[in-house]
C-alpha cells in the first residue's frame, strides 16, 4: 500500500475547488485504510454492516430519503452489543481521522498561501502590523505598547478532552505522515514505506483502546500539560518572537527591538482546587517539580546539540574577553577541546543546568555533565551566559550562527525560567470564607465572622491586613480545609523562593460576589508570609476576583470601584506595579443567563472596569475564562479578541483554553504557532486600534443590544429555571449521569452532591446538550429576544443588520451563534427527548425548544442576509456536511443503549458502548464542551 494509490470513495460526495482536492484525497484515503484494516481485522460480515450503514446515511443526508434512514436504523437496532461496538469506534474512528485531514489542510493552506501570495493572511502579525500602519500607529507606539505586553494562553485541565493521551499521539504520529509528501519529495521507496507506516498506524489506533478505565489523577493531567510544552510551546514561542522581530525591524529598521518576554503560557493544573479535593499542597510541589524537569531537560538537550554545532577554534575566530572567561570556568580538561571556547564555554553552561537541575528537582540528566559545576541561583544567569555566547559571535563576524538554536534558546530561557509556566492558584470565595472566620475565631479576634454583615467584614479585614500580629499559630489546631488552605499558601510561598516569583504569581477567586472576598483573600497571604503589612505594604501574589453569574457581572465595576478606594487595598495594588487582573466567567454566565445576555453583560463589564480602573490610576488586565464551545464563551479567538470593547486589552490579555481546545490548537507544532500568533497579532491590533468608536458614537447600538439581552434573559431563565419540571427534562434526555462518570478529568462534575442546574458545573450542562445535538446554551433566547424587539419596533431590523455590518462584537456573537446553530439537528434532538419518561413532559418542553430554534433560524438569517448556515463558511459547511453521516449511526446507537442501560438492563457492555459513543459524538463536533 502506498500513499499515491488512488482511494475509493469512502465519505460523502463532496463539491471542492481545486485548492480543497487534497483535503477530500486525504479524507478518501484514510477512510479507506480504515475500512481496510475494519474488514482484516473483524471480518467481511462486519466490514459489510458498518458500510451498509454508513451508505444509508450518506443517502440520507445527502437526499434527504426517509426510507435510507428508517434501514439505517433497522440495521443499527438488530445489532448484538459487541457488534455495535465495533460500529461505534469505527464511525468514531472515522471522525478522528477526518479531524486530522481538515488540521493538515489548514496547514497545507497557509503554507501554500505563504509561498504564492505576497500579502499576509489575515490573523497574522504581518497583516496586523500592515493594519497599524493604515491606522498610522507610530513606531514609538508600537514599541511603548510591546513593553508592557503581556498575551497568555492559560491552559486547564477543564473535562472537556475525552480522548486518551495514547489515541491524541498516534493521531500526531499520523498527521506527521500525511503531511510528509507535502514537505519533502520522497522516493517511490520512501513513498512505500510512509504507506505502510500509515497503514500501520491506523492499525495501531484501531487496536488501541478509546476509553480510560479510571479517572485521571492531578498528575496525570499535569503530564498532559508538559506534552505540549515539549511537542509545541519550546520549538515554537522563539520562533514566533523571531518572526515578530524581523517584521518590526523591517518596518521601523531605526528602532532597536530586543523583544520582553510577553507571551508567556499558563497553567491552572496542579493549582485549580475550586471544587477538586485532589489538589494539594503535595500535587502543587510535584506539578512545579515536574515542570521544572521537563523545562530543565529541554535546555540540557539544546545545550548538548549546540555544542555540536559550535566547533569553532580559537586558531580561526576571536572570542570576546567575557567568553573567553566563561571558557576558562569551564569543568572540561580535555587536551582535544582546549583550542574550541565555545565548545568548553557550553559545556560548563551544561554542567551548570544538570547541578541545577540535582539542586531544584533532585533528579539527575540522561547525559552526565563532563565535571561538577555550581548551579545557577536563578534563571537570568543562565540566560546571561548564553548572551554572552551570542555576543561574542555576534562581535567576530559569528552572527549568523546566533540565528537559529542559540537565538531560540535564549528566547526560551527568557519565557521559560527554570519553572516552564506559572501555575495560577484558584479556590472558592466560600471556601476562604470558612478559612478566615476559623482564624479569627481561633485567635479569639471575632468569634462568628460568618455572622456579619458586609461592612463589619471590611471593616474588620482591614485591620487585620494592616496589623503585624499575625492569626495563624502552629501550635493551635485547625480543621483540614482550613489546613489544606494554609498549606497551598505556605507550599506557593517555598515554591517563589526555590524557583523565584515567576512560578506563582496569581491566586484566582471564584464566585466573587463582594469586596470582603478579595480581602479574605489578602488575609489568608498575609497570614502564609506572601503579603507584608507596613506603612509599604508588600504582596506577592496577584489577587484576582472571578465574576462569573450574571450578577456579579453587574456588580464587578461597583466592587472593584469601593475596593480601590479602600487604602488598605489601593497600597497592596502599588506594590503590585498598579495593576490589577480582573477574571470574567464566561461558562457559569451563560448557564445563568443564557448566551446572548452573558455576551452582553461580559461586554458592558468591560466598559465599567475600564472606566473605574482608569478613574483610579490603576491598569486593568482582563483574564477571559472561555470554553471551548460557543455556551463556554468559546469561538474564533481572533474575531473575539478584535471584539473587545475600547480600552479592554490595552496590550494585555490572559484567556483559558480547556479541554478538547487544547489538543486542537496546540497538538502539532505548526497549528499550535498558528494559534500563537493570532493571539498575538489580535491582541496588537485591537490594543492600538480603536474599532469601538468608530461604529456607535451616539449609543443606538448599545440601547438595542440592552434590550435584546433583557427579552432574551427573560425567555432563557423562564425555560430553564421557570419552568416545571425542565430539570428532569433535561437529565432523562441528555446522557448527562453517563458523562459525569467518563473518566475524563479529575474534577467532579457537580459543586455540590446535587441534582440541581444550580449546582452543576457548566462543563457538564454544555457537553450535554452537544451530545443530543441541541447546543442549548449556544443559541437558546435570540429568537424570541428578536421577535420582542421587533414587536416593539417593527423597523428594527435595519438597524440589527446594521449592527451586524458594522459592530465586531455583534457580528462576531451571530457568527458565533451561526456555527452552533448548524451543528443542531432537531430530528436527532427529539430521539432523545423520547428517554423522557413523562411524554406529557417531553412533548411541552421539546416543542417550546424547536419553536424557539427556528424563531432563532429565521431572526439570524434576516439579520445576516444568508440564505442559510455557514453561507460565509464553505469549509466548515463542507466538513459538517462530511461529517453528519457519521455522526448520526452514533447519536442513533447512544440512544438506543441509554434506553436499555436506563431500563435497568445490567450490563457492563452498555456503559461502556455509551461511553463509546459520547466520544465519537464530541470527536464529530470537535468544540462540544
Amino acid at each position: 500500500m502506498t500513499l499515491s494509490d488512488a482511494p475509493s470513495v469512502k465519505s460523502p460526495a463532496m463539491s471542492a475547488t481545486s485548492k480543497d482536492q487534497p483535503l477530500i484525497d486525504d479524507t478518501r484515503l484514510l477512510g479507506r485504510l480504515l475500512g481496510d484494516v475494519l474488514r482484516e481485522q473483524e471480518g467481511p460480515d462486519v466490514f459489510d454492516v458498518v458500510e451498509h450503514v454508513r451508505q444509508a446515511s450518506v443517502r440520507f443526508n445527502r437526499d434527504g430519503d426517509e426510507t435510507a434512514r428508517e434501514e439505517m436504523a433497522a440495521i443499527l437496532d438488530g445489532l448484538s452489543l459487541e457488534t455495535a461496538h465495533t460500529v461505534v469506534r469505527a464511525f468514531s474512528f472515522f471522525l478522528h481521522l477526518a479531524n486530522i485531514a481538515e488540521d493538515q489542510h489548514h496547514i497545507r493552506r497557509n503554507r501554500d498561501h505563504a509561498i504564492a501570495h505576497s500579502a499576509p493572511r489575515e490573523g497574522s502579525l504581518a497583516h496586523a502590523l500592515e493594519r497599524l500602519d493604515e491606522a498610522e500607529v507610530t513606531g514609538d507606539m508600537l514599541k511603548d505598547c510591546i513593553a508592557r505586553m503581556l498575551v497568555s494562553p492559560v491552559l486547564t485541565a477543564h473535562p472537556t478532552e475525552v480522548q486518551r493521551k495514547s489515541i491524541l499521539s498516534l493521531q500526531r504520529k499520523i498527521a506527521r505522515l500525511l503531511d510528509l509528501p507535502d514537505r519533502t519529495r520522497l522516493t517511490p521507496d520512501e513513498t512505500e514505506d510512509a504507506g505502510d507506516d500509515l497503514e500501520a498506524a491506523i492499525l495501531t489506533l484501531w487496536k488501541t483502546r478509546l476509553l480510560r478505565p479510571h479517572r485521571l489523577a492531578v498528575i496525570d493531567e499535569v503530564k498532559n500539560v508538559i506534552s505540549y510544552f515539549v511537542d509545541t510551546f519550546f520549538s515554537q514561542l522563539p520562533v514566533l518572537y523571531t518572526r515578530l522581530e524581523t517584521l518590526l525591524r523591517r518596518r521601523h529598521p531605526s528602532r532597536d527591538w530586543v523583544l520582553p518576554p510577553f507571551f508567556r503560557i499558563g497553567s491552572w493544573v496542579g493549582g485549580d482546587r475550586d471544587g477538586n479535593p485532589f489538589v494539594t499542597a503535595p500535587i502543587l510541589r510535584e506539578a512545579v517539580r515536574m515542570q521544572s524537569v521537563a523545562v530543565l531537560s529541554h535546555y540540557l538537550t539544546e545545550i548538548h546539540e549546540l555544542g555540536a554545532e559550535l566547533p569553532l577554534s580559537q586558531l580561526l575566530v576571536t572570542v570576546t574577553p567575557e567568553l573567553a572567561a566563561l571558557a576558562e570556568r569551564s569543568p572540561d580538561q580535555s587536551p582535544h577541546r582546549v583550542d574550541e571556547p565555545y565548545r568548553r564555554a557550553m559545556i560548563g553552561i551544561y554542567a551548570r543546568l544538570a547541578a541545577t537541575l540535582r539542586a531544584l528537582d533532585e533528579r539527575d540528566p540522561l547525559r552526565h555533565a563532563v565535571g561538577v559545576a555550581d548551579p545557577y541561583p536563578a534563571s537570568a544567569d543562565f540566560v546571561a551566559d548564553l548572551r554572552i555566547l551570542a555576543a561574542s559571535l555576534s562581535a567576530h563576524g559569528g552572527a549568523k550562527l546566533t540565528a537559529r538554536r542559540l537565538k531560540r534558546l535564549v528566547i526560551s530561557a527568557d519565557v521559560f525560567g527554570f519553572h516552564m509556566a506559572p501555575i495560577d492558584l484558584r479556590q472558592n470565595s466560600v471556601v476562604h470564607e470558612r478559612t478566615v472566620a476559623e482564624l479569627l475565631a481561633a485567635a479569639g479576634v471575632e468569634a462568628d465572622y460568618r455572622a456579619l454583615d458586609e461592612e463589619s467584614r471590611i471593616a474588620l479585614l482591614a485591620r487585620e491586613l494592616e496589623s503585624p500580629r499575625p492569626l495563624y499559630s502552629p501550635h493551635l489546631s485547625y480543621s483540614d480545609e482550613t489546613g489544606g488552605e494554609l498549606a497551598i499558601f505556605h507550599a506557593a510561598r517555598d515554591i517563589q523562593r526555590t524557583y523565584g516569583g515567576a512560578a506563582i504569581v496569581n491566586c484566582i477567586i471564584s464566585m466573587t460576589n463582594d469586596v470582603s472576598d478579595l480581602l479574605e483573600q489578602a488575609l489568608i497571604l498575609k497570614e502564609t508570609g506572601l503579603m507584608r503589612p507596613g506603612a509599604r505594604p508588600g504582596l506577592d501574589l496577584n489577587i484576582i476576583p472571578l465574576f462569573e453569574t450574571i450578577d456579579d457581572l453587574r456588580r464587578g465595576p461597583d466592587i472593584m470601584d469601593r475596593l480601590f478606594s479602600l487604602p488598605v487595598y489601593r497600597a497592596l495594588v502599588a506594590s503590585r506595579r498598579d495593576e490589577q487582573e480582573v477574571m470574567l466567567g464566561y461558562s457559569d454566565s451563560n448557564k445563568d443567563g443564557g448566551f446572548l445576555t452573558s455576551g452582553w453583560e461580559l461586554y458592558r463589564a468591560e466598559i465599567g472596569l475600564t472606566e473605574v480602573f482608569t478613574r483610579h490610576r490603576v491598569r486593568l488586565r482582563l483574564f477571559h475564562g472561555r470554553g471551548g464551545s460557543v455556551g463556554r464563551g468559546g469561538g474564533p479567538s481572533y474575531q473575539a479578541i478584535l471584539a473587545q470593547p475600547t480600552g479592554a486589552v490595552s496590550g494585555q490579555i490572559r484567556i483559558t483554553e480547556q479541554g478538547e481546545v487544547i489538543a486542537s490548537k496546540y497538538g502539532s507544532p505548526d497549528v499550535g504557532r498558528r494559534n500563537l500568533e493570532v493571539l498575538a497579532a489580535a491582541t496588537l491590533e485591537v490594543s492600538l486600534v480603536d474599532l469601538e468608536n468608530k461604529v456607535e458614537p451616539d449609543g443606538t447600538f448599545h440601547e438595542a443590544m440592552a434590550r435584546l439581552s433583557d427579552l432574551a434573559y427573560k425567555a432563557y431563565r423562564d425555560t430553564v429555571y421557570e419552568t416545571p419540571g425542565f430539570n428532569d427534562y433535561f437529565r432523562q434526555s441528555t446522557p448527562i449521569s453517563e458523562i459525569s462518570d467518563l473518566n475524563i478529568g479529575s474534577r467532579p462534575a457537580s459543586r455540590k452532591k446535587s441534582t440541581r442546574i444550580e449546582d452543576l458545573r457548566a462543563i457538564p450542562w454544555v457537553f450535554s446538550w452537544a451530545q443530543c445535538r441541541l447546543m442549548l446554551p449556544g443559541w437558546f433566547g435570540f429568537g424570541s429576544a428578536v421577535e420582542g424587539w421587533l414587536r416593539d419596533n417593527p423597523d428594527g431590523l435595519s438597524l440589527l443588520r446594521r449592527m451586524h455590518r458594522d459592530w465586531p462584537f455583534f457580528r462576531t456573537l451571530l457568527s458565533n451563534m451561526d456555527m452552533v446553530l448548524s451543528k443542531t439537528d432537531l430530528a436527532i434532538a427529539e430521539r432523545y427527548a423520547g428517554l423522557v419518561q413523562d411524554r406529557d413532559l417531553a412533548a411541552r418542553i421539546f416543542g417550546r425548544i424547536s419553536a424557539e430554534w427556528h424563531l432563532t433560524r429565521r431572526h439570524l438569517l434576516a439579520i445576516t442576509g444568508q440564505s442559510g448556515f455557514l453561507a460565509d463558511n464553505p469549509l466548515l459547511a463542507r466538513s459538517l456536511r462530511t461529517r453528519f453521516p457519521y455522526l448520526d449511526p452514533l447519536n442513533h446507537l447512544q440512544v438506543a443503549l441509554l434506553r436499555r442501560y436506563r431500563a435497568g438492563e445490567s450490563d457492563d457492555r452498555l456503559k461502556r458502548g455509551i461511553h463509546l459513543t459520547i466520544n465519537g459524538v464530541a470527536a464529530g463536533l470537535r468544540n462540544s464542551g
